[in-house]
């Protein structure tokens, strides 16, 4: 089945192409875990980690809980690694590092990373050293992205130490290509260790070449000990900083670091999580950069040259002109307005801004109930997405105390609609009542049932993740696309997707790396509340170019191809 699109190019004349149907649809149809839209009107979160087989336990190196390394947290991935349409997981470790563990830390040395294979029955299978990626440096995230555009995801890790880049062969396995790539990064950066944290992929110079930027931390001296808390690990702040770093492709695949030339050259900032995406509507990707106790960065492109403009748009500090542990910034349409919110969390309460049009925001963190809900949680990664699938975007935020291992409940924030929260997870899940020390927090459709699971990873003395299936989320309508380049990624990453349904318009942003060391389900996911049809779904493609789909069906998942009829 097809549905008309009209294709607008600014640059060409314009086509008509067809709107794409996932080839795994059949899955989505048949699975067992589907559930009927009458089942339950009440969304809950169900702890299902064990039965469905995710058995990773995180390690900090030792047994001990005492400098920043430790309490930075374990990252995780979501991705489709053998496209088989159902996401799969990947999980980053710690492991023993000689002079900063303690030597009781020992056995656990070498611990790997973990790639859980998802069975399409809802439970999981561990096969990261079968696949080649159970990396044994200190992890802490990885971006899954097609580099090369051979259609299937790669593999880029972000350590303390060497990065690693993992081509994915296509049969299951992947490679290390990390010499040829050029990625492997300094081997320190202000006089010790290079810290990496996360990557924000896209084409920083509309190229059609994907590039990538790599967000660093700080330049961590285990031998420190600071005067003023000499029996509590060091604040930030006494550590100097590192660069960011940003890396063009070149035509044989190769990276090259740019970022002096980019104006991005910043060699003591404290990056916490970068997110990509063009703030200003103006055409062209910018960078929200999230620092460590100092004021965070906004880089708006001009013309492929970046110019910091945090403090002049409204978002280098908080609602009290503070800069704070700033974590990452995750974006979404939270009020219905059209433009794209930026909510900012960090360890004392958070920032909310609220764009207000012509590149500028309004920190509303007090009055929209964010600030009093996470105020003394410690907030890590959060992610606004749409739990019950209503319309609107609410929020979910891992949190745990840094300086200490001081547990925190989790928290799960509802929408009103209009752009205000509330917290309604204890009433949804005994998770939410439960304190844990969160870090990552991953959002994906792991059962393609058409609403929104949760997976949080913890570095208390459980160490286990939790997954939390979301149980009648699908009560009401949806829509999921995945979008894909017509040249791989490059001008699908950041793209606007905007969906019109009788009287309401939804505005999301194609762009899955917006949370602290996470990156989510990678498909675009609307909620449509009782809306039993789509009118149209218009996409401005990162490279400027527009198209516009009329009469998609719901409740599935679609993929749409830029420029392309079905394949």
């Amino acid at each position: 089945m097809k549905f008309s699109i009209h294709s607008v190019d600014n640059h060409a004349p314009s086509n008509n192409i067809s709107l794409i149907y996932l080839p795994f649809l059949a899955l989505f149809l048949i699975n067992p875990s589907h559930k009927s839209f009458a089942q339950n009107s009440s969304p809950v979160f169900t702890d299902v980690t064990k039965q469905a087989g995710i058995d990773f336990r995180y390690t900090f190196g030792d047994y001990t809980y005492e400098n920043i390394l430790e309490s930075s947290g374990s990252g995780i991935t979501i991705f489709d690694y053998n496209d088989d349409g159902f996401p799969d997981l990947y999980m980053l470790n710690g492991t023993y590092i000689e002079g900063i563990s303690d030597p009781a830390g020992k056995v656990f040395k070498n611990t790997p990373n973990k790639l859980y294979r998802n069975n399409g029955d809802g439970t999981f299978t561990e096969l990261a050293e079968e696949a080649g990626v159970d990396d044994r440096n200190w992890g802490m995230a990885a971006g899954a992205i097609d580099y090369d555009k051979d259609g299937d995801q790669d593999l880029y890790v972000l350590n303390y130490g060497p990065n690693v880049f993992y081509r994915n062969n296509g049969d299951g396995t992947f490679t290390d290509i990390t010499e040829s790539t050029g990625l492997v990064g300094p081997a320190t950066l202000n006089g010790f260790t290079k810290w990496s944290v996360g990557v924000a992929f896209g084409d920083y110079n509309r190229d059609g070449r994907l590039d990538a930027m790599v967000g660093n931390f700080l330049a961590f001296d285990p031998d420190y000990i600071s005067a003023a808390t000499p029996d509590m690990m060091p604040h930030p702040s006494e550590y100097m900083g590192q660069a960011s770093m940003l890396y063009l492709q070149q035509s044989d695949g190769r990276f090259v670091d740019v970022t002096k030339e980019y104006g991005l050259f910043f060699p003591d900032s404290k990056c916490m999580g970068l997110t990509l995406y063009d703030y200003d509507n103006d055409g062209d990707l910018d960078i929200f950069q999230g620092n460590d106790h100092q004021l965070n960065f906004l880089f708006r492109n001009d013309d492929q040259k970046y110019h910091d403009v945090a403090i002049a748009s409204g978002v280098a500090a908080n609602s009290h002109g503070v800069p704070t542990g700033s974590m990452h910034g995750s974006i979404g349409d939270t009020d219905g307005d059209g433009r794209i919110d930026l909510l900012v969390t960090d360890l004392r309460y958070g920032a909310f801004y609220r764009n207000t049009g012509n590149g500028l925001f309004e920190d509303v963190t007090e009055e929209n109930g964010v600030a009093g809900a996470l105020a003394g949680k410690g907030a890590w990664a959060a992610e606004l997405f749409d739990y019950d699938n209503d319309g609107d975007l609410d929020i979910f935020s891992a949190n745990g105390t840094a300086e200490e291992l001081i547990l925190q409940p989790q928290l799960l924030l509802e929408n009103d609609g209009k752009g205000h929260f509330q917290n309604v997870g204890p009433k949804l899940s005994d998770y939410f009542s439960t304190k844990r020390s969160g870090r990552a927090a991953a959002i994906w459709d792991y059962d393609n049932d058409g609403d929104l699971d949760i997976i949080v990873s913890h570095i208390d003395l459980q160490a286990t993740p939790t997954l939390l299936r979301n149980d009648g989320g699908n009560a009401n309508h949806w829509l999921g696309l995945k979008l894909v380049g017509k040249d791989g990624p490059a001008s699908a990453i950041g793209a606007r997707v905007t969906v019109k349904s009788g009287n309401i318009e939804q505005v999301h942003i194609n762009q899955w790396a917006t949370s602290y060391l996470t990156n989510h389900d990678s498909r675009v996911h609307i909620g449509l509340g009782q809306n039993k049809y789509v009118d149209q779904v218009e996409i401005i493609w990162s490279n400027g170019k527009k198209e516009i789909y009329y009469n998609p069906a719901i409740d599935r998942y679609l993929i749409i191809i830029e420029g392309t009829g079905i394949q």
